[in-house]
């Protein structure tokens, strides 16, 4: 099922909204969190701290949940 070939107008984006709209706040919430810590931190339990800004950057929802999970070193 293609999402976006059945949009198509205005009405059909609004049936949607609910759903991508606290995608949204997680998802930028979640990066903001990331990029935080990682600018504040300065060891990782793996990697650097150019390769987790660029996987926090560059792979969405997905990326700083990885950062949270494999990169943060515990305080």
């Amino acid at each position: 099922m293609n999402i976006l070939a059945e949009i198509t107008s205005f009405e059909d984006i609004k049936e949607w909204l609910p759903f991508i709209i606290p995608l949204a706040i997680l998802q930028f919430g979640l990066m903001i969190g990331a990029l935080v810590s990682i600018l504040k931190h300065e060891k990782y339990k793996t990697g650097n701290r150019v390769l987790w800004l660029v996987i926090t950057l560059l792979i969405s929802i997905i990326g700083p949940i990885l950062y949270f999970v494999l990169g943060k070193e515990e305080d």
